[in-house]
């Protein structure tokens, strides 16, 4: 029989026991396997965004935190490497079964710390151990390479990990993203520092005590809290930092290439999205329905794959629209850890500013506001699910990406203008497709500007496939060997197996 399902007051008295000590001790870094406050003394508040109460008080790193926790991965970068891709393996499926014993603590801090309605982080959690899970299965054969022969030659590659590598994450889902980065650095020998979001530090500290827990050796993983202006540019400019992971938006991107320039680092850049679902007139038009409002309204549409732009072919765009307009009228907005709640409070009073700014721009530029468009409530930066309607592709709420629970809808007569449209953004990171007609899906989905494309389908991971975008949504791809291409160098070695002729000069 099923356990019944635990109510707003359950969750609510479990988070207040899990967040007890972080009150008292505060989010502190870790470097080198020990807890420190920033070097320098300071620290920030976090709050909630579901009541604007404050969480904890949380070290703030500055160059020195960085510096020290460089050297730390760097130390420690030639032991791990060297340990064994069993041992390794080992270790990682230990930091995944201790992430399941505390998904529970994972998923309501989460919740409480972001505003993600916990259902979503209840699942997030989980697939964080599934990420460790993935590639700790990879780590023994993360250094196989190919024996690709000529005549005269044996050429052998092999892989080696890059060295310590910065991860910097993202305060939408950061638990799971945190894993998706770091999980493959480990695998394959590389030692981290971390910088999470300083918006949701919660869950950070929390995965990098498990981390130790598990058995991971001191300096392999290094924590470090702090702002980008200041910790994160000098993890992006520290030379001992050989390579940096980064999802967060576009802009940010780009000055993190200008400042990893001058040491040479490599980069993987997960940006950005204004992200199409195309509704043809031949598509199973409930399962799109679905489809549609899963991929914006869920997470709080604060997520780089939302499905922000509804381009539907006119035909059956009144109808389509209808029903959606009802059942965006009936998602439910309220308390991120009541289990009924779809859409919880977005980050923070800067970020809810910025997505209530495009209500008057939707209305300059000459779109309707079909459902929504208001704040609920007084008390935290709770947004009522946005509908906009009679949009055209140049408005600003089709071009840029506003990062919360808005819907554009955009209609379509043909499919070469629902090509047209669909390409015509700066952003080039997801796109959704949804029609009966395979050969019209293989064509138009081969012709879309995007690094992954799901036809009659919502965003599914499988792990082991390429992610990531083109244009303004980034560089790089992560997912099974795609994520340890990028943490390793690739070495050729060529052997002569014959007496091939070797030029003389000078004789």
């Amino acid at each position: 029989m099923n356990a019944p399902t635990p109510t707003l007051e359950d969750n609510t008295k479990r988070l207040q026991g899990y967040l007890e000590r972080f009150r008292k001790t505060g989010i502190q870094n870790l470097i080198n396997g020990e807890t420190l406050a920033g070097s320098g003394g300071a620290s920030f508040d976090t709050h909630s965004p579901v009541d604007e109460s404050l969480i904890a008080t949380v070290a703030r790193g500055d160059t020195s935190d960085i510096d020290q926790a460089a050297k730390a991965a760097k130390q420690a970068f030639q032991e791990w490497s060297n340990t064994p891709g069993a041992k390794r393996r080992e270790i990682l499926h230990r930091i995944a079964d201790l992430i399941v014993e505390r998904a529970d603590e994972i998923a309501l801090c989460e919740s409480w710390d972001t505003g993600q309605a916990l259902r979503f982080m209840s699942k997030a959690a989980l697939r964080g151990a599934e990420n460790f899970r993935y590639f700790a299965d990879q780590a023994p054969n993360a250094r196989n390479g190919q024996s690709l022969p000529t005549a005269d030659h044996l050429n052998v590659t092999s892989r080696h990990a890059i060295g310590p590598v910065g991860v910097i994450t993202p305060w939408n889902t950061p638990f799971m993203l945190s894993t998706w980065k770091i999980a493959p650095a480990l695998a394959c020998g590389c030692t981290v520092v971390h910088k999470p979001a300083e918006l949701s530090p919660l869950s950070a500290r929390i995965l990098a005590e498990i981390a130790h827990e598990a058995g991971l050796p001191n300096g392999v993983w290094n924590l470090v809290n702090g702002f980008g202006e200041d910790t994160g540019r000098a993890l992006t400019e520290h030379p001992d930092i050989k390579a940096v992971s980064f999802v967060g938006e576009s802009e940010t991107g780009s000055m993190i290439t200008k400042q990893g320039a001058d040491t040479l680092k490599r980069l993987h850049l997960e940006l950005g999205g204004k992200n199409p679902v195309v509704v043809f007139d031949d598509a199973k038009l409930e399962r799109a329905l679905d489809a549609a409002i899963f991929m914006i309204y869920s997470l709080n549409g604060e997520r780089c794959t939302s499905s922000s732009r509804l381009l539907v072919q006119k035909s059956i765009a009144a109808d389509f629209t209808e029903k959606l307009l009802e059942r965006v009228k009936n998602i439910r907005v309220g308390h991120p850890l009541d289990p009924n709640t779809v859409i919880g409070p977005l980050i923070h009073k800067t970020h809810f500013d910025k997505v209530m700014s495009y209500m008057d721009i939707a209305g300059k530029d000459g779109a309707s506001i079909a459902a929504g468009g208001t704040r609920l409530g007084e008390t935290g930066w709770f947004i009522n699910p946005t509908l906009f309607t009679d949009a055209k592709r140049n408005m600003r709420i089709s071009q840029e990406e506003i990062f919360g629970p808005v819907l554009t809808v955009i209609e379509f007569d043909t499919e070469e203008e629902a090509l047209s449209i669909a390409n015509d953004t700066r952003y080039g990171l997801a796109g959704y497709l949804w029609t009966e007609d395979m050969s019209r899906a293989l064509r138009f989905s081969d012709a879309m500007d995007a690094g992954m494309i799901w036809v009659n389908s919502e965003n599914i991971r499988h792990l082991p496939t390429p992610f990531g975008g083109v244009k303004a949504s980034g560089i790089g791809r992560d997912g099974g060997d795609w994520s340890f291409d990028f943490y390793m160098e690739t070495k050729n070695i060529a052997f002569a197996t014959g007496e091939h002729r070797i030029p003389k000069l000078g004789a």
